[in-house]
């Protein structure tokens, strides 16, 4: 690829980014001057640039960082050029999250830029003090330490904590952003974060490949293309999802996207729907000509991937207006309301309707991070047992089902009525605790997906890193011997959970979304390690003995159930300010809700450990019958040797007697 190419591609995506951002703002109004305390044009047009300017680099960071991990050979110069890439996009990153974070001080305050004492002092406590200033702040101190790293780096291991600290500086300026009413801030935020790091994969992505191109041979060019588009559809679906449900929380009716807002809405999706054709051409025409035709670089293939990098600017340019345009959909918050309610004050949403077992089963709470993890959960399952199908391989059918329950169980406990109560009542919200950490982890065991994913995917032998050599890296590490280890994931179970609710870590994940998350993740994957590390089919580093195990199970069933009593017996409310002030109106007290849940987490969290035992004992009881099939087959091969010689050793013994 000629080196003008390389130089075109980013200017085409600026150019045409700057350019769409530009027409969005004069037709949505986002850089019109208010009526009262006007900060400038410079700011009102200053603002929005540097944002987008953020976007596009953060997404030249962390696409090129993902590529690195899972497409590229770390010995090969391709690795070292896309870490170049990435190392240069975060050093923009760092400028234009400072310049953000200057200017939405200007916009929000409404003061001329000056240099003197007390603009410093001003500045800096928006900085420190407040919460969108602190935003900007970690976004431009993530991407300055990003920066660093990309260029000293080049361990791929290492580099991945490296990709994770980027996606981590993408979150809290989106937490910023248009993030709907209050009653749906919390899916506004999960769509907007989700929809921002997927897109940053697909168009970082394109363009580190575009720059990394001459470092590629003929037939390396098609494997790393094939790789990225595996990327780039999964990106595209996620993007296309999230932003449907970012429309419809700030959009909901179709007279409103008569509005300019609603108008911006569509532009983006029109280039939605041209990129995905232009991936669809990727995959279906381009990725085979270059096979049938490998060589230098075609007009075609220039073109094409010009024109895809046009249209991701042009979306993103859209984007960038859209964040500074009114939404039809007024944001109401708390403060706005006349007479707020205690639920709309804690929660910023009206109390649910009574609990009851219906209410669980047909009422949601959408939480678009978990509905998703748990489809492509099933979808990738799925196409993993259809992939050793189709070489002649079996894979037992109970494994597939308990596999899909436990996706869709993890779906309810996370989006449906369960979810919905949880913020609102201490009993809902152990239920969910306790099937997200207990009952799900039985079923996703059971369906051994280590196992199926080290069958079903191909082993690399390019010495870069897919999905399978990240997870037989993980298998074989020591970390994951010590966690894999039954004492020490039991430990880690049982104590979590006394950590979590008697420090302020509960106060956290209940008020905070994103503690929310976080909690979800945590007890998820400690209690897949606890289960995996008694009953688990998948390859582990050792395994104990099963009476020891046995033995494991039966403290941390103690542990757990005095866990429960605790809370069952307990005068005190644990988040009194919290579950004790929401004003239900049931006849039932907040201390009675909340002992109800230490009896939810006593009886409830029981089942799984008593499934668990069993399945312990139906485990050894066949360990015992291979043992003794495996010996008598040694028997019939040597004449029971064995046998012979221990005999032969009494006899001896007796006569020295």
């Amino acid at each position: 690829m000629p080196r003008t190419v390389k130089i075109a591609a980013p200017a085409i995506l600026v150019l045409a980014a700057l350019g769409t951002l530009l027409a969005g703002l004069a037709y949505g109004g986002g850089a019109d001057a208010p009526l009262l305390l006007d900060p400038g044009a410079v700011t009102r047009y200053g603002l929005p640039i540097s944002k987008l300017l953020v976007n596009l680099a953060a997404a030249g960071t962390v696409g090129a960082l993902v590529l690195a991990c899972f497409a590229l050979n770390s010995a090969k110069p391709e690795y070292d050029r896309a870490l170049d890439v990435a190392a240069a996009s975060a050093a923009v990153w760092t400028v234009a999250s400072g310049a953000t974070g200057l200017y939405t001080f200007l916009s929000v305050f409404s003061l001329p830029f000056r240099f003197d004492s007390e603009f410093g002092e001003q500045l800096a406590n928006f900085l420190t003090a407040t919460e969108l200033g602190q935003a900007w702040l970690t976004s431009t101190l993530v991407a300055a330490a990003v920066t660093a790293l990309a260029f000293a780096v080049r361990n791929q291991t290492v580099l991945a904590f490296v990709a994770a600290l980027a996606l981590y500086g993408l979150l809290p300026p989106t937490l910023q952003g248009h993030r709907g009413g209050t009653a749906d801030h919390d899916a506004a935020s999960t769509s907007l974060y989700l929809h921002v790091v997927f897109a940053a994969v697909w168009l970082g992505g394109l363009l580190t490949l575009v720059i990394i191109r001459s470092t590629l041979d003929r037939g390396r060019l098609v494997t790393v293309l094939l790789r990225y588009s595996s990327l780039a559809l999964l990106a595209f679906i996620v993007v296309a999802v999230s932003g449907y449900v970012s429309a419809l929380i700030r959009v909901q009716t179709i007279d409103n996207l008569w509005t300019p807002y609603g108008v911006l809405v569509i532009a983006k999706v029109v280039a939605l729907v041209a990129l995905g054709l232009f991936g669809a051409m990727q995959r279906r025409w381009m990725i085979g000509r270059l096979q049938r035709t490998p060589g230098s670089d075609k007009p075609w293939f220039t073109a094409l991937v010009l024109a895809e990098l046009a249209f991701m600017g042009i979306a993103s340019g859209v984007a960038a207006a859209l964040a500074r345009t009114a939404t039809p959909v007024a944001e109401v918050t708390a403060e706005d309301l006349a007479d707020p309610t205690p639920a709309e004050i804690l929660t910023g949403r009206e109390l649910p309707p009574p609990p009851d077992f219906v209410n669980y089963f047909t009422l949601f709470n959408v939480d678009l991070l978990w509905l998703l993890a748990a489809a492509f959960g099933i979808i990738f399952y799925v196409w993993g047992v259809l992939r050793l199908r189709a070489r002649g391989d079996k894979w037992p059918i109970y494994r597939t089902v308990l596999w899909v329950v436990g996706m869709l169980v993890l779906f309810w406990a996370t989006n449906g009525g369960v979810n919905l109560y949880s913020k609102f009542l201490f009993s809902s919200h152990m239920i969910s605790h306790m099937t997200i950490g207990m009952i799900v982890p039985v079923f996703l065991v059971a369906g051994a997906p280590i196992t199926l994913a080290l069958r079903a995917i191909h082993k690399r032998d390019d010495g870069s890193r897919g999905i399978r050599e990240w997870l037989m890296l993980l298998v074989h590490s020591r970390f994951f011997a010590v966690l894999a280890n039954p004492i020490v994931a039991a430990a880690l179970f049982t104590f979590s959970l006394w950590i979590f609710y008697y420090t302020p870590l509960f106060s956290f994940a209940t008020t905070n979304h994103v503690g929310h998350e976080l909690m979800v993740v945590h007890f998820l994957l400690v209690g897949y390690l606890f289960v995996s590390s008694l009953i688990g089919i998948d390859p582990a580093p050792s395994r104990l003995p099963y009476p020891i195990r046995l033995v494991v199970l039966l403290a941390t069933m103690a542990l757990h159930a005095f866990f429960g009593l605790a809370i069952m017996s307990g005068t005190g409310l644990l988040l009194a300010n919290w579950y004790g002030a929401m004003g239900w109106d049931t006849g039932v007290s907040a201390i009675a809700d909340q002992q109800a849940g230490g009896g939810i987490a006593w009886s409830v969290g029981e089942i799984p450990n008593l499934i668990i035992a069993l399945v312990i004992v139906y485990q050894w009881s066949r360990s015992d019958k291979r043992e003794t099939k495996r010996r008598d087959r040694q028997a019939d091969r040597d004449g029971d040797a064995e046998l012979k010689a221990y005999n032969e050793m009494l006899a001896e013994r007796a006569k020295r007697g």
